[in-house]
């Protein structure tokens, strides 16, 4: 028997089925494009939309814990300005010298326990021709029929570490916000490559959410395991599954007690962090009253990084 369709599920338009193997899509290479069952697409790339990595992480654990299959890829040479996003160079097994260039790839995954196909885009925010970008994934969106594109991102905003992290995400389409528990997208201001994905899949007529996971502003990582779970509840209820969250719950206990244990010398911080559970526990603006003064970011951060490397040297 098959699960009971969720309901955006049941007033998402039909678009026809593509017209066959699609070769390249503008400066989108497709090896072959796969035949999928009302697949429904995950979006995530590096850069300003990922604060501590937390969609792209959430993003991979998707292709790894689904064995989703690297089916697509985008050229770099056309979007990057290499002396802002520079290559890797590494040496492999062998001893050759390889070079490991910006990486714009899309996964699928078949999911015949589930009412619908994956398909996964992992990148890096682009430097350069975000419309031409943005527009090669729209239009393999459409031509592979996907029934709905969520975008994963994280932000720094007014929360504390010690508490559930918050998950926010709008929609275009009142009909999909409200189907999702979502806010209708009203935003004003800068916007990362997101952003114009999202404008670009509503002229493709692709229906498409975004999912926020709000990180504390007050600590910089290049990890936050509970943001990257936070993101993944709040996917797998789109997607139908359930994942197992074993190994990634025991690396979010360690990170919340590696924090808890570095600011726990800092006065400043914990009455900071008292400030922002008091106003998020009932229910108000997590930021602090005007004139209230803030500690000082960098100063977490060298408190954070000075026991993470004193943690290693002890090991």
């Amino acid at each position: 028997m098959r699960p009971v369709p969720a309901p955006w599920r049941q007033w998402i338009p039909r678009v026809p089925p593509g017209s066959g193997i699609l070769k390249c899509v503008d400066f989108l290479s497709v090896d072959r494009q796969p035949e999928l069952h009302d697949p429904v697409a995950v979006v995530a790339f590096a850069g300003w939309n990922d604060a501590a990595s937390a969609a792209t992480n959430a993003a991979r654990f998707v292709v790894r814990r689904l064995g989703a299959r690297k089916f697509a890829t985008i050229d770099s040479e056309p979007f990057f300005n290499f002396r802002e996003n520079r290559p890797h160079v590494r040496i492999d097994s062998r001893g050759s010298r390889e070079i490991t260039w910006p990486a714009n790839d899309l996964f699928y995954a078949r999911n015949p326990m589930g009412p619908h196909d994956v398909v996964v885009a992992i990148g890096v925010e682009p430097n350069l021709r975000w419309q031409s970008f943005a527009g090669a994934y729209a239009s393999l969106f459409r031509d592979m029929n996907v029934k709905l594109a969520v975008s994963l991102g994280a932000l720094m905003a007014d929360v504390p570490h010690t508490r559930e992290v918050r998950v926010t995400g709008s929609a275009f389409d009142p009909a999909l916000a409200a189907e999702l528990d979502l806010s209708v997208s009203r935003y004003e201001g800068p916007t990362g490559i997101v952003g114009v994905l999202h404008q670009r899949l509503r002229e493709q007529e692709v229906p498409a959410a975004s999912f926020w996971a709000n990180v504390p502003h007050y600590i910089t990582t290049t990890q936050n395991p509970p943001a990257t779970i936070a993101l993944l509840r709040r996917l797998q209820k789109v997607l139908e599954l359930e994942f197992d969250y074993t190994e990634l719950q025991a690396a979010g206990d360690r990170f919340i007690g590696e924090i808890n244990t570095a600011i726990s010398g800092n006065s400043d911080v914990l009455e900071y962090v008292h400030r922002l559970e008091t106003a998020m526990d009932s229910g108000e603006e997590s930021r602090p009253a005007e004139g209230t003064p803030l500690p000082r970011g960098e100063d977490l951060v060298l408190d954070v990084e000075e026991f993470l490397r004193n943690q290693r040297e002890d090991q």
